[in-house]
């Protein structure tokens, strides 16, 4: 018998261990050359274990198990013959009715005697001091509380009893399920809280905001959009404007482009892009590589593209990594606000929020224009007020007004059209 070990490959470097998310197979399927077996979960992605070879498979590690790399966790009898097709299970014997018991007669009970009522006396009904507080407190009439004190005296057990429901529910008794999960987070999700922690620990971070005037940029995606989808095969997003008016704000003001290496400050002069992607294992961040010099039309194929592969699970380490800036959009979820974090190694990042039509003062006159909360988090250790500042104002610049800043004053050309 000819056994092929698997052992775990390298998902990129620096990674020395992974955790197996999901088996795709089960212990002793016949699995076929490069079929997909496993999910593994590293820091920086998810990545799909292809088979090596076609054959019998047996598991050598569970579904949670953080394994290093190059470790053996499955092995794959390649002699094991191909399996014919399989047949459908033996369908189950019907099982035998059992044969209705004979209804037995009913038992007459003897009747049982009428409880004698309390005597009523002057304390029946009448509330302790400190019942008498909470109910008047939460408004609640003596006459709808049953007394359990001597001779039926209300007291403050029964008070606070009878205030419970009145809020909707009562200390003993809740209405809904009150079940609880544990479940340990992935790899990536710790990897995640890992470095959010360390940024707020190991970094200066302040957030400066401003707000942006969308109007032109409605008004040109309502006037191409259908031209710029035939020709391009992309729709005309939100994300290509920012894209252009970030890489343009970053020449500008280069040390918001630059990390910072101990006692070092390292400036790129080239916009690699990190756009966060929502996806099935959390927020990640694919690379525009040198999104200085993409069009419109480019930074909306390559985003679709990339999104694509981050919510399919297809996205790689390679792809996520070397970006010199992030745009983050929670306005897609609804936020308005919020302070953004810094995505390490970088020392900026831009977060967008929910457009929402508001009254603004316009050449003297209050109009509705759709406006836009930016709000930019940075690194005051290598970047400035005055940078942080001028870089968000170029951004807002860019979007209030994107034919003459972003495409040159020809907006059928800047779309490619």
């Amino acid at each position: 018998m000819s056994v092929l070990e698997m052992k775990v490959p390298s998902p990129g470097e620096s990674i020395t261990e992974v955790e197996i998310a999901t088996w795709l197979v089960k212990d002793g399927d016949y699995v076929e050359k490069d079929q997909p077996i496993a999910e593994v979960d590293s820091d920086k992605a998810t990545l799909e274990l292809p088979a090596e070879q076609s054959g019998v498979i047996t598991l050598k590690a569970e579904e949670g198990d953080v394994v290093q790399v190059g470790q053996v966790v499955c092995l794959i009898d390649v002699d094991a013959p191909r399996p014919a097709g399989g047949s459908a299970p033996a369908a189950e014997a019907p099982k035998q009715e059992e044969a209705p018991k004979a209804a037995e007669p009913a038992k007459q009970e003897a009747p049982k005697p009428a409880p004698t009522p309390a005597p009523q006396t002057y304390a029946t009904g009448a509330p302790s001091p400190a019942a008498k507080k909470i109910l008047d407190e939460k408004g609640i009439q003596t006459g709808q509380v049953s007394g359990s004190g001597r001779d039926g005296r209300i007291t403050k057990t029964d008070a606070e009893l009878a205030a419970v429901p009145a809020l909707g529910g009562t200390p003993s008794t809740a209405t809904g399920a009150r079940t609880t999960t544990t479940t340990k987070l992935s790899v990536l999700r710790r990897k995640i809280a890992s470095r959010l922690v360390s940024v707020k620990n190991e970094t200066a971070m302040l957030t400066t905001f401003n707000e942006v005037d969308m109007s032109e940029i409605f008004r040109l995606r309502k006037l191409y959009k259908e031209e710029f989808a035939q020709k391009h095969g992309v729709g005309l997003g939100f994300m290509s404007f920012f894209t252009k008016a970030v890489t343009r704000a970053l020449q500008m003001y280069p040390d918001v482009n630059a990390s910072i290496d101990g006692d070092f400050k390292i400036n790129y002069d080239f916009c690699d892009i990190s756009i966060a992607v929502s996806g099935p294992k959390g927020l990640m961040v694919p690379v525009l590589r040198n999104a200085e010099n993409m069009s419109f039309s480019g930074v909306e194929a390559n985003i679709k593209d990339l999104a694509t592969k981050v919510r399919d699970g297809k996205i790689t380490v390679d792809e996520m990594t070397g970006g010199t800036f992030t745009i983050t959009n929670g306005g897609t979820f609804g936020s308005m606000l919020s302070t953004p974090i810094i995505n390490p190694p970088q020392s900026a990042i831009l977060g967008m929020h929910n457009i929402i039509q508001r009254p603004v003062a316009v050449d003297g006159q209050v109009v509705i224009r759709p406006m836009m909360y930016v709000a930019m988090s940075y690194d005051h250790r290598i970047i400035d007020g005055k940078e942080s500042v001028g870089f968000l104002v170029a951004v807002k610049e860019g979007i209030d007004n994107p034919v003459e800043i972003l495409m040159g004053g020809d907006e059928r050309k800047g779309l490619g059209l």
